[in-house]
């Protein structure tokens, strides 16, 4: 198989476009919905993530949080939106609004 990435989906309406567009450029991907089995994600080797946008806030209750086995793969990874904030809270960081 070719090289594969990753989109796990956070509830962005542009997840499918997201995934098109990586396979427009001839990487196989394919997206998940973020909360899903492990091991069908690992099963594919993919070379990296892509964390898509969604409408939570990371400190909201029940909002939908990065699987730390994204993190101990040690694979590259790309947050868009909120997957970025899902990211960042992962790692320990803040998610605060900008200083105008």
């Amino acid at each position: 198989m070719n090289d594969t990435m990753v989109v796990l989906d956070f509830g962005s309406q542009y997840s499918q476009l997201i995934t098109r567009r990586v396979r427009e450029v001839e990487v196989y991907c394919e997206m998940f919905p973020w909360d899903i089995d492990p091991k069908k994600v690992l099963a594919l080797n993919p070379k990296g993530f892509i964390l898509s946008g969604g409408p939570n806030s990371v400190y909201a209750d029940g909002a939908p949080q990065l699987p730390q086995y994204v993190l101990d793969s040690g694979l590259p990874v790309l947050g868009i939106c909120y997957g970025m904030q899902a990211l960042t809270f992962a790692l320990g960081g803040k998610v605060a609004p900008a200083n105008e």
